[in-house]
């Protein structure tokens, strides 16, 4: 959907988010999550984990939303979508992959400067579209 890809990256242009939040508050409504809760969470996860230029921001903010959204939430039952999600990240790191050449934020940052970076703002560009191919929410739980 190019709404959601859309508001990823206003999120991140205008709005001064980082690239993990960008991503991961864009579903907040669909998550039934507050955006201010997730916006905290994410805070420390930009520029691939807090400036360790690791694993891309953009990228943890995909794994969040398919988490939450993949999730039974079954405590007493932890494996009952454990596996599936665990499928789900691979599936999508795969697609980032193909797509942009690499997962970690030391390979993808390409330009220096101020953010909003394009270089970084594509990453969010790619995990929402990603995000949204998936069909989280259609089947949702």
């Amino acid at each position: 959907m190019d709404a959601d890809k859309n508001i990823a990256v206003g999120k991140f242009t205008k709005k001064g988010y980082n690239c993990c939040q960008s991503v991961a508050c864009t579903y907040c409504e669909k998550l039934g999550i507050k955006e201010e809760d997730i916006f905290r969470l994410t805070e420390g996860f930009g520029l691939g984990m807090g400036g360790l230029m690791d694993t891309c921001g953009a990228v943890t903010g995909m794994f969040l939303v398919i988490s939450l959204a993949n999730s039974a939430g079954d405590m007493e039952n932890p494996l009952l979508t454990k596996m599936d999600t665990y499928e789900k990240f691979r599936e999508a790191a795969k697609q980032f992959r193909e797509k942009k050449g690499s997962v970690y934020c030391r390979d993808l940052k390409t330009e220096n400067g101020k953010q909003p970076l394009p270089c970084c703002t594509e990453c969010v560009k790619t995990a929402a579209e990603l995000i949204d191919s998936m069909g989280l929410f259609d089947q949702r739980r």
